[in-house]
Parts: structure tokens; C-alpha cells; sequence
């Protein structure tokens, strides 16, 4: 019987683990990135000196939490004479809708009444002063006096007859649709600086935490000024680069091992996949990394430890779909 030599069977050994160590990692894809997260600039909505804002960098927030106060004095006052001018607006309205008082139209029909009397008395002198003029006793300038009072008095007496359908009438569509609005443009006024007065308390929109304080109580600031950063790290996801190779083996929805550079585990899954290939970042390191052409993808990860921090470099390896483990 032929004896192999040992040297052979220890080479042969070698290759057949070799072997069997490509052969298991032949469906398992790794790949390298840093971790992100959303990041919320609150800003202010509105113009005032900060009074209140006791946040520091770190701490952690919830959806809703009030961050921050401003000054809220000049919009009070603001507040106030647009009131007033509301309710000036409104009484117009009601006072042209409601018309003339009854007392009012009244006096004017007495007043009438009074020209009207007026007016005969001047008919009866005109006629009595061409009388006059036509028995050669009067003469032409009493007769011209008699004649100016005449129409003097039917000219107030026909301003008094509309004076009277006027106000029997009351006031015109047209006036009642501008006082109307008038009174809608003194009420959005109203409305706008009430929710001013709202969106002087800061609130969070988010859970999360504060990684950047840029604003301090005292200071005066403009509508959209920086107030801080909030960052949520319940959410935060995994942003690799894969070859196009492996491209057809991940799937959305697949499951990935993230593991960071302190050797900690955690799960993930593919919640993104770029259709579009582009050259890897300036952040790889190497110039031959760089000039690949590769394919984004992002994962998901599970942080409620809180592990997983922005900018926070890790490895992900997935096990290609329908790949044997």
C-alpha cells in the first residue's frame, strides 16, 4: 500500500478548510458605513428675546415637551388693540344691519313735514308779489326775493324727502359686505396674533435628544432663528455600500447583523436600495474603494439601548437571499 507523506496530508487538510471557510462565507455579504439619524432644527416662528431656556446638550426630550419662552409683551399689547378694533368693526356692522332708529326717521319726517309747510307759505308770498308786480304796486325785486325763497325751500324739501327714503331704507348691500369685511380682517389679525402668542412657547416635535444648543435665554432673536437640535435616536439607520455583484442578492425587508466597532450586536434590516450606482464616498479610505462604482443601502436599526449614535462607524453583514448558512 502506497503511504502518503505527511506534509501532503496536512496540505490537504489546509485546502479542504479553506475550502469549506469560502464555501460558508460564499452568501454572506459585508459591508462598512457610519450611522445616521434624523436631526430636527426647532426654530423660532416668531420675533422676541428668549426667556426661557433651561435645555442643555444631552438631555433627552419628549414629542411635545415645551423647549423653550419668549417675550411675550409686545404681542399682548399688539393682541389688545386688535380687539378693540374687532369690536369696533362688529358694532358697525351691527349698527348697519340694524338701520335707522325709528326716533331718527321721525325727526326727519317732522322736519319735512315742517318744509313742506314752509313751502306753501312761500308759494302764497310769491303769488302775492306778481300780484303786486302785475297791478304796477309791487316791485320786480320783491318779487325776485319771493321767487329765490320759493325754490331755496323746495330744494330742502326735496333733500329732506330723500333723507327719508334713506333712511327708511338703511344702508346699501355694498356697505354691509365692506363692514363685513372689515370686521373678517380685524378677527384674522386677532386670530394671527393669538397663535403667535401660542408659538412663543417652543414645544418639541419629536422624541429625542438634545445634541446641539445654539440659542441662550436673554437673547434677542428673529422669526427662524436656531434654537437647538434634536436628534431621534429611537429610528436611527445604517447607510452602506454594496457592489453591483451583490446587489441581486439583498432584498428590502431583509434581515442584517450590525455590529460596532466594540464588538456589540445588534439587528437590522434593509429599508432602502438604490436604483442608481454612484462612486463610493470620500469617506472610504482607500483610493481603490473610492473610484468603485457601488450601490447605497441603507438599514434600519434597533437602538433601544441607544447604542447607535450619528456619524458612528459599523459593519453589517448579510446573508445573501437564498443563500445556504
Amino acid at each position: 500500500m502506497r503511504r502518503i507523506p505527511g506534509a501532503a496530508v496536512a496540505l490537504a487538510v489546509l485546502v479542504a478548510g479553506a475550502a469549506c471557510r469560502r464555501g460558508d462565507d460564499a452568501g454572506l455579504i459585508r459591508a462598512s458605513g457610519h450611522v445616521e439619524a434624523t436631526e430636527v432644527r426647532i426654530s423660532t416662528k416668531v420675533a422676541g428675546r428668549l426667556r426661557s431656556f433651561e435645555l442643555r446638550e444631552g438631555d433627552p426630550v419628549a414629542a411635545g415637551q415645551l423647549l423653550a419662552e419668549l417675550d411675550t409683551t409686545d404681542l399682548k399689547l399688539s393682541l389688545g388693540q386688535a380687539h378693540a378694533e374687532r369690536d369696533q368693526a362688529a358694532a358697525e356692522l351691527r349698527l348697519r344691519l340694524a338701520g335707522s332708529r325709528r326716533e331718527d326717521i321721525a325727526e326727519l319726517v317732522a322736519q319735512k313735514a315742517s318744509v313742506e309747510a314752509e313751502l306753501l307759505a312761500a308759494d302764497r308770498d310769491l303769488a302775492r308779489m306778481q300780484g303786486l308786480l302785475d297791478k304796477g304796486s309791487g316791485t320786480t325785486k320783491s318779487r325776485d326775493d319771493a321767487q329765490t325763497h320759493r325754490d331755496t325751500t323746495a330744494s330742502r324739501l326735496e333733500a329732506l324727502e330723500q333723507a327719508v327714503a334713506r333712511a327708511k331704507a338703511g344702508s346699501r348691500p355694498e356697505e354691509i359686505e365692506a363692514s363685513r369685511a372689515r370686521l373678517a380682517a380685524m378677527e384674522a389679525r386677532a386670530a394671527q396674533l393669538e397663535q403667535q402668542l401660542r408659538d412663543a412657547n417652543v414645544t418639541s416635535p419629536v422624541a429625542g435628544v438634545v445634541t446641539e444648543k445654539v440659542s441662550e435665554a436673554g437673547e434677542l432673536l428673529q422669526v427662524g432663528s436656531l434654537l437647538c437640535v434634536v436628534t431621534d435616536l429611537a429610528d436611527p439607520w445604517l447607510n452602506v455600500y454594496v457592489g453591483e455583484p451583490d446587489l441581486g442578492r439583498i432584498r428590502l425587508g431583509q434581515e442584517a447583523e450590525v455590529r460596532s466597532d466594540d464588538g456589540q450586536v445588534r439587528k437590522g434590516h434593509v429599508t432602502f436600495i438604490a436604483s442608481k450606482a454612484e462612486f463610493t464616498p470620500k469617506n472610504v479610505q482607500t483610493r481603490d474603494e473610492r473610484v468603485k462604482l457601488v450601490y447605497k443601502v441603507k438599514l434600519g436599526l434597533e437602538n433601544a439601548d441607544g447604542i447607535f449614535k450619528p456619524g458612528m462607524p459599523a459593519e453589517a453583514r448579510l446573508r445573501a437571499a437564498g443563500a445556504a448558512r
